[in-house]
């Protein structure tokens, strides 16, 4: 997961993959302009959070935006 430390999607977003006890990497934008760079090379865009699974990329928890 790719995230923002305060982003209420993101801290969401953590919450409920801790309740379903999904195991995840999150990758936190702040402060890491390479991070930011991964993140607009897979999206085109500029936000967050951003999941990769199986090498498909998806903007938002539950794929509400992109």
């Amino acid at each position: 997961m790719y995230s923002l430390a305060t982003c209420p999607v993101c801290v969401n977003a953590r919450r409920e993959l801790a309740e379903a006890g999904t195991a995840y990497e999150d990758r936190v934008l702040d402060g890491r302009p390479d991070h930011q760079a991964e993140v607009l090379r897979l999206t085109g865009q500029r936000t967050v959070p951003v999941f990769v699974r199986d090498g498909r990329v998806t903007i938002g928890l539950h794929g509400e935006k992109g």
